[in-house]
């Protein structure tokens, strides 16, 4: 028979298929059993529709049939079947879709919803990227005739009788030979057939099963008994075997499954020693109909927080994955999610590998990330417990999700943030934080440092401590950063405890007391300020220290912490917040400043080093020159 050739654009077409279009050559297993899976629905659809009640769908199978002498695989559906038409109208013109046509005629007559996961009409051409020819028999059902249709690629297809005993489609590949960059052989081997079918195919609806090669002990002839010293003898045999599950867990009822079933199913899936502290298991139809199984992971992986970390939720179309991580189903911020989705709605381009990036899409997106929201506030308000062991682990992404973007999430975000807190046990919501402020408060108060108890003894904090005021202590070098693009709480500002002004209401009496000491000590204080030169932008008297000396506080939207954290980072060029020197009004080293001011300048020259060098101490900063700053503080001991 002569050989027919494909349309000049199907050439094109055809080469881009086998060379470029699909990242992973194991993903032509994936098509082909889809295709299968396509007919027989075809069959068992078609049968309901003619009211035949012979067949059901436990008389339906795909078979895969390796055979490494003849270097080919086999691979056999019991489904609809092609006549010699339709396999000319579906294998040889590429992207023409037998199963779209058969869809929109099944959907013009109303039958029902039907569930076709072919969609276009490429797929069976992904096998020519691993053989180097391709037989297609296949027996429509209602005719006795068979046809095969055969091809070795871009050079054209043949199509003649053939005998075939019963309905459906067998697809043989004549794998191509190894070679140093690819080894296509390994696509005859079980264990290889058996991992790709459970990685791309385990939930198609029908069993996908192959002939396997598995041992047992011999059976010991009547009337002998076994040798205790002799080791079993064994022997190998035969094996038909289903390799995949057929019944995704997220598509059973939930009042199905347990606790232990959700837990299993993680746990295998995401290889993951921990149960996860939080599953979300929904189901949408509308507009968009999709399942949804997600599970937030009781620890953060190793990897999490580094740069080879990759996003994304498995997608699935129909039981058919199409893709194992799709970033654009999850925001960053919530990033730590896992699980999938498995949608029939998704328009997916021509290799079902990779996704347009359509209003399906996104629609499915945005509506699991409020379903994530809603279940994280759940957790929050209902097991603050198990909430604050989840914040521990991703509490941190949380709040970069504030920060990042110029804070486009915020107010997502804002009320799933929890802090320690200085007058409450367990970590607090700023919901809660408000409730409980003083009616005389106007900000809310935070402080930022290395730990809570290195941020509990800060000399910044004393006077807030000591009218009452709540103080939130923060730890994470991000914190400061997100509250500064948060900005505010229920209309109430965020405020620094080292800010330059903590807005405390004062009677007249203090405050005229506190002009008083300004003015007597002004002199002192330019001249430390004059000692000090551009170390700080001012030195001041402080009315927020009680028992401490000296404290260092800053102005302006650079705060210390900031300052500390942002030099850590790999830049040429480091950045200096505008520090203030704040001297404790109330304590005894400012009359002795003002003393030895008229008596010796230069003894207050040194006192201005020392209590500098002090301020950073105390504020976790290294001291500039601490051999100078030794061997000032021997000087004052020897005298």
């Amino acid at each position: 028979m002569a050989k027919k050739q494909f349309k000049a654009e199907s050439k094109r077409l055809l080469d881009l298929m086998i060379n470029s279009i699909y990242t992973h050559k194991e993903i032509f297993l994936r098509e082909l059993i889809s295709n299968g899976s396509d007919a027989i629905d075809k069959l068992y659809y078609q049968s309901l529709a003619e009211g035949k009640t012979g067949l059901s769908r436990d008389s339906f199978r795909i078979l895969l049939e390796p055979d490494k002498e003849a270097g080919t695989l086999t691979i056999t559906d019991n489904g609809m079947g092609m006549n010699k038409e339709e396999l000319e109208k579906n294998l040889g013109t590429i992207a023409r879709s037998g199963s779209l046509d058969f869809k929109s005629q099944m959907e013009a007559g109303k039958e029902g919803d039907i569930d076709i996961i072919g969609q276009f009409g490429v797929g069976f051409y992904s096998a020519f990227m691993v053989s180097e020819k391709v037989s297609v028999i296949s027996r429509a059902y209602g005719e006795e005739q068979a046809w095969i249709w055969e091809s070795s690629g871009a050079d054209g297809y043949t199509i003649k009788e053939a005998e075939k005993d019963d309905v459906g489609t067998q697809v043989i590949l004549k794998l191509k030979e190894d070679t140093e960059e690819e080894n296509y052989s390994r696509f005859l081997e079980d264990y290889t057939l058996r991992s790709l079918v459970k990685k791309y195919s385990d939930y198609i609806r029908y069993p996908i099963q192959m002939m396997v090669e598995k041992s047992r002990p011999k059976d010991i002839p009547e009337g002998e008994e076994a040798d205790p010293d002799k080791a079993p003898e064994y022997e190998t045999y035969q094996e038909l075997e289903t390799l995949n599950s057929m019944v995704p867990l997220w598509k059973k009822p939930k009042s199905e499954l347990t606790d232990e079933d959700y837990n299993r199913f993680y746990k295998e899936k995401y290889y993951d020693m921990a149960d996860p502290v939080r599953v979300i298991h929904t189901n949408v139809e509308g507009v968009v109909s999709y399942t949804a199984l997600l599970f937030v992971p009781g620890q953060a992986p190793f990897d999490y927080y580094s740069k080879d970390f990759e996003k994304g939720l498995t997608l699935y179309s129909s039981g058919v994955m199409i893709m194992e991580k799709c970033p654009d189903l999850l925001p960053d911020h919530y990033s730590f999610v896992r699980g999938l989705v498995d949608s029939q709605d998704l328009s997916l381009n021509i290799s079902r590998e990779m996704l347009q990036h359509d209003r399906q899409l996104k629609a499915i997106a945005q509506r699991l990330e409020k379903k994530i929201h809603a279940d994280l506030l759940e957790m929050l308000h209902q097991d603050r417990e198990k909430y604050t062991e989840f914040f521990r682990h991703f509490g941190l992404q949380l709040k970069f999700g504030v920060y990042d973007r110029f804070g486009m999430n915020k107010d997502q975000l804002k009320d799933l943030l929890i802090y320690h807190s200085s007058t409450e046990e367990g970590m607090v919501t700023l919901s809660e934080y408000v409730s409980r402020m003083k009616e005389d408060q106007k900000a809310i108060y935070y402080a930022c440092g290395e730990s809570v108890e290195k941020i509990d003894r800060m000399p910044q904090t004393e006077v807030l401590k000591d009218r009452g005021y709540e103080i939130l202590y923060m730890t994470d070098d991000i914190d400061e950063f997100a509250i500064q693009i948060l900005g505010e709480f229920e209309e109430k500002p965020f405020k620094s405890v080292s800010a330059d002004d903590l807005e405390l209401e004062e009677t007249e009496e203090e405050k005229k007391e506190a002009e008083k000491k300004e003015e007597d000590s002004r002199p002192v204080l330019d001249f430390l300020k004059e000692c000090l030169e551009d170390k700080v932008a001012e030195v001041r008297l402080s009315h927020r220290l009680k028992s401490h000396p000296v404290c260092l506080t800053s102005r302006g939207g650079l705060s210390i912490e900031m300052e500390k954290v942002l030099n850590a980072m790999p830049m040429e060029e480091k950045v200096k917040a505008d520090r203030v020197l704040e001297i404790n009004a109330s304590h005894p080293i400012v009359d002795k400043l003002i003393r030895t001011y008229g008596e010796d300048q230069e003894q207050v020259r040194t006192y201005a080093q020392l209590l500098y060098d002090q301020a950073l101490l105390i504020e976790g900063l290294s001291v500039e020159d601490p051999v100078a700053f030794s061997n000032r503080v021997c000087d004052l001991m020897t005298k």
